[in-house]
């Protein structure tokens, strides 16, 4: 007679059960649940538009860093519907690689370099002694998507002020829009970039209108040649 085996018995306590079900359920909704879309990241490095004419101003002009407020401050792409236009918005997985604040502070920088407004631009970084300040704030940075067209639009307010005094030499808004010229996320992006090209190449010629003006205060560009042995 074959004796008859013995079968043990696994006694899994409660709070175990309970928890090895809930993983199983959990790993059974993520199976069915839509794959999670990463972050896209988009440059502002905007083209120069506006070419160099005459000679420079004999000055040191430091571009510095602009302010903003709320989501500007950061590297959220902001935008508004028409049905809500004071609901201010922002894309979830649509980012800028740096915040505008910066990127239009350095595509200032590369602008009047290029046109060679001045003798020397300097930023906050360079600590170097300057003579005039150019400073402001990005009001508004903005995807249009339900206009028709759709469009971006970008409100910038700077102020040009001297070093020795903090005098005022000129303080003016520049604002614009820029038709998106597809449904892409990157065509928004690329109106981004052309809109600023152009606010920038605004800027350019109102510093270029200035240049008389601008050589009222010639002392730290002749410091920071003998501080870089130029003659």
């Amino acid at each position: 007679m074959v004796p008859m085996m013995r079968r043990s018995v696994v006694r899994v306590p409660r709070w175990r059960a309970a928890v090895l079900a809930c993983l199983v359920l959990a790993l059974l909704g993520c199976g069915s649940s839509q794959p999670v879309r990463p972050d896209r990241f988009y440059s502002l490095e905007p083209p120069v538009v506006e070419g160099a004419s005459g000679s420079p101003a004999p000055v040191v002009l430091l571009v510095n860093n602009l302010g903003a407020r709320g989501f500007l401050g950061g590297r959220a792409i902001v935008f508004r519907t028409s049905d809500q236009p004071l609901v201010v918005q922002r894309y979830e997985d649509l980012l800028w690689e740096d915040p505008p604040t910066r990127s239009i502070a350095h595509a200032l920088v590369t602008a009047i370099r290029a046109a060679e407004v001045v003798g020397v631009v300097v930023v906050p970084a360079d600590r170097a002694r300057f003579d005039l300040l150019l400073g402001g704030e990005v009001e508004r940075f903005e995807h249009r998507p339900t206009d028709a067209p759709p469009r971006v639009a970008a409100t910038i307010n700077l102020a040009l002020v001297r070093a020795e005094d903090r005098g005022t030499l000129t303080s003016r808004q520049y604002s614009g829009e820029e038709p998106v010229g597809g449904d892409t996320p990157d065509a928004m992006a690329e109106a981004f970039n052309r809109l600023t090209a152009r606010l920038m190449a605004e800027v350019v010629r109102d510093l270029k209108a200035l240049k008389p003006r601008l050589a009222d205060q010639p002392a730290a560009q002749a410091k920071s040649d003998d501080r870089f042995g130029r003659k």
